[in-house]
């Protein structure tokens, strides 16, 4: 039983060894230099990351309430692989910070709970790592402890939190009263669709939707994503909304197919609004991150479309999609991180003339920005191809004219950028940013994740030989 309990939770392990360690670090007497434990630290994330592909197990435990497979793994890779990226991003805004152990305490503990959330295949496993992974979500949007912007991000984003999670809380109670389980196993069998079921997933929807920004529960993103550290922002947008995603697929999928056809008109509805009002939004912003926070929304747009699909090549698609933009965003986040971090700048006109002192930087965001908005051969593009794919197997056409007519939007507003970096011109442009190891390592992970999952179909053959 124990030889299980620590093969099968080979992943939270890991995490929670690492916590420990920092905490042992934090209580010793003697202090480490900031950029020696962030060395370290960094050291540790790869070996995790490298941990993840050896000896995947399968099994469950917990009365079959925790479940763990060779997809789930590739899923908590995924996030322990932009949790490394950002990590790396982060290097000259935490060497000079004062809580670096603490900062990372509560950035694992985040990603501790978003392990038990793909892992749960019970609803009180999956609220309870919510719960986990989203407190100290909102320590970390604070961790600018001498700026007011980021205790209000903090406040705004506890405050939607907990309305968030009584919605969902309340639909689930609903659910166990007129099922009498919360398994997911168990669920699909004693779904049959009456008023206050149907209610109970609207609430459930209601909840998920919050999580990942979807309209209309997105008004707290871009106060949040602004207020936050840079690197607590690209956190919110890629890593918490891929464990969320990861989490709807099984429980729409595999839970509640009994009420496809309710679930997929909500859908299809959310995703319009979505993709509409992230985009048009977005074409307002002067801030950078408030910028990339609208077109997350939108982004979210596009992969309900391919969820709607409700086949195999949906689930692929999101699944495929959500590590492209890993690379895509956090490429795009980690200019903005170390623009902010050594220069204080997050305007989006002071990358007037960006390229003629930072070229290097330059591609980096437009190569990012370019797979956002899906233009070949960038992977945003196949990622983007195979949503609308799947979003077209279910034969309405409308909603993928509606997501290209977006598609063509968003081009505009990403080209906005880059014609602001590439062409305009600033009498007092950025200067010359010399950043250390890390950030480029990261940046050139993501630069080359872009390409080669772009250009090589392995990654996307791989997922969907695994949900066969």
């Amino acid at each position: 039983m124990l030889n299980d309990f620590l093969y099968l939770m080979k992943a939270e392990l890991m995490v929670t060894v690492i916590i420990f360690i920092l905490l042992f670090l934090k209580l010793g007497n003697k202090a480490l230099k900031n950029e020696s434990l962030l060395n370290f630290i960094n050291v540790l994330l790869l070996i995790n990351l490298a941990a993840g592909f050896f000896y995947i197990p399968t099994g469950t435990l917990f009365g079959d309430m925790f479940r763990t497979n060779e997809l789930l793994t590739l899923e908590k890779n995924f996030l322990n692989l932009g949790t490394l990226i950002i990590s790396l991003q982060s290097y000259h805004w935490l060497k000079n910070h004062k809580h670096v152990s603490e900062f990372y305490i509560l950035l694992l503990s985040t990603l501790l709970g978003m392990f038990f959330m793909i892992s749960s295949n019970n609803l009180l496993m999956f609220y309870l790592g919510l719960e986990l992974s989203t407190i100290p979500l909102a320590a970390l949007a604070n961790f600018d402890l001498e700026k007011r912007i980021s205790s209000e991000a903090a406040f705004k984003m506890i405050m939607s939190s907990a309305f968030s999670s009584g919605l969902l809380l309340f639909g689930i109670s609903m659910l166990y009263g007129t099922t009498g389980t919360l398994s997911f196993t168990e669920l699909p069998s004693l779904l049959y669709g009456s008023a206050l079921q149907f209610l109970s997933f609207i609430l459930l929807i209601a909840g998920f939707g919050f999580k990942i920004s979807v309209v209309p529960f997105h008004l707290w993103t871009a106060d949040v994503y602004e207020g936050s550290p840079v690197a607590v922002t690209s956190y919110l947008s890629v890593i918490s909304k891929g464990a969320i995603l990861f989490v709807m697929i099984p429980v729409l999928y595999n839970v509640f197919i009994p009420l496809g056809h309710s679930w997929y008109n909500m859908l299809y509805l959310l995703s319009v609004a979505t993709m509409i009002i992230g985009n048009l939004f977005a074409l307002r912003q002067q801030n950078m991150k408030r910028f990339l926070a609208f077109s997350s929304i939108a982004q979210i747009g596009f992969i309900l479309v391919g969820m709607s699909g409700q086949s195999v090549a949906g689930s692929v698609s999101v699944i495929y999609f959500v590590l492209v933009y890993i690379f895509s965003n956090l490429g795009a986040f980690g200019v903005i991180s170390l623009v902010s971090a050594i220069t204080g700048k997050e305007k989006m006109d002071d990358y007037k003339g960006f390229y003629k002192t930072n070229p290097l930087l330059s591609w980096v965001l437009a190569i990012s920005l370019f797979s956002l908005a899906g233009i070949p051969p960038m992977a945003g593009f196949f990622g983007k191809f195979f949503l609308l794919f799947a979003g077209a197997g279910k034969g309405n056409y409308l909603l993928i004219v509606i997501a290209a007519l977006n598609m063509v939007v968003a081009l505009y507003y990403y080209l906005k950028v880059i014609k602001t970096m590439f062409m305009d011109t600033n009498e007092n442009p950025i200067e010359k940013l010399h950043s250390g190891w890390q950030p480029k390592i990261a940046m050139v992970i993501c630069v080359g994740g872009i390409l080669v999952t772009g250009m090589a179909s392995g990654a996307y053959d791989y997922i969907h030989s695994l949900l066969k």
